[in-house]
């Protein structure tokens, strides 16, 4: 080889070689996350980020998160998913079952992995659990027998009861599966239950103020609404509550049922990760819980004068006192 065509050669190759070093670098993806702005979701937020960087996702370093929450505003979500969709992100995560419908809404095309959701097939986010069939997958945070299960705690507690009240959350998807697996559960052991669908957050106080009226034995609260301000009401009331969420007794309801959630954000983080490296949502099945808790706190249960069984506190895998 000639001295000139190897300088020639030597030159294209190294005027080449940055320009391909570049093009291999990874592009870093942005994952937008949608939350409902209910209790517990500042755990999520946290441990959900904790268990990616398990998995060597490192913000500011290979991942990047566009975090979106309504503020207590379900009415937000809509737009919040638009927006999410208009900046490319790569795959959207979604906590609680109405920011996971804003989002299928807001895209077909983009990857929505649910940390969260009640009941996915009954609310139409997946036609089944087994086969998703779309772009959405991930966590089924509450199945078919929670509801049931909580009024079986009620009838535990107050052997007495006959009528309970299941309070919902009409913006919320779920609210409608959420009553009828309740009327199940009530129709199984002999206690009548009267739904009270909230149009509003708002309209809370005043359905407390109502129920005082004709006191329910019970009431089962759903999760998207205000549990915090729902536990404060029950207490002035002095109405035995429940809920499907941990915190709810945490913050001084008298009993909560519900999936061990850190477990199913640790699943969906593995989700993001499976379809970060190629994985397509419907091939993978949405899973559903499979360790619960219950929870009781006896301080409310001293406030309200209820003597709890020992069977349901041997049971109680945490007891607040």
């Amino acid at each position: 080889m000639r001295r000139r065509e190897f300088l020639s050669l030597s030159v294209g190759a190294a005027v080449g070689w940055p320009l391909t070093a570049h093009a291999q670098q990874r592009k870093v993806p942005i994952i937008g996350v949608l939350v409902v702005g209910a209790p517990g979701w500042e755990q999520f937020w946290r441990l959900f980020r904790g268990d990616m960087a398990e998995l060597g996702y490192i913000e500011g370093q290979n991942v990047r998160y566009e975090f979106r929450s309504d503020q207590g505003q379900i009415s937000r979500l809509t737009e919040l998913a638009a927006e999410l969709v208009q900046l490319h992100v790569d795959l959207i995560v979604t906590w609680f079952t109405p920011a996971a419908q804003a989002a299928k809404v807001a895209t077909r095309d983009i990857p929505i992995v649910m940390a969260l959701a009640g009941d996915p097939v009954a609310t139409g986010l997946v036609d089944s659990l087994s086969r998703p069939g779309g772009n959405v997958t991930g966590m089924s945070g509450v199945n078919a027998q929670l509801g049931g299960k909580c009024v079986e705690l009620i009838r535990e507690m107050l052997p007495s009861a006959h009528r309970v009240v299941a309070l919902a959350n009409a913006p919320d998807p779920f609210s409608k599966p959420f009553v009828e697996q309740i009327r199940a559960g009530g129709t199984a052991v002999g206690i009548v239950i009267e739904a009270r669908i909230l149009s509003r957050a708002e309209e809370l106080e005043a359905a407390f103020l109502d129920m005082d009226k004709e006191r329910p034995d019970a009431i089962i609260v759903q999760p998207s609404l205000p549990t915090k301000r729902a536990a404060e009401l029950a207490a002035k009331y002095r109405i035995p509550t429940i809920s499907t969420l941990r915190s709810f007794a945490e913050q001084g309801g008298l009993m909560s049922y519900a999936a061990v959630l850190p477990y199913l954000y640790q699943r969906a983080a593995v989700y993001v990760d499976k379809i970060l490296k190629g994985a397509k949502p419907d091939n993978l099945p949405v899973e559903q819980p499979t360790q619960f808790e219950l929870i009781i706190n006896m301080k409310t249960a001293k406030a309200l004068g209820l003597t709890m069984p020992s069977s349901l506190l041997t049971r109680a895998d945490d007891v607040i006192e």
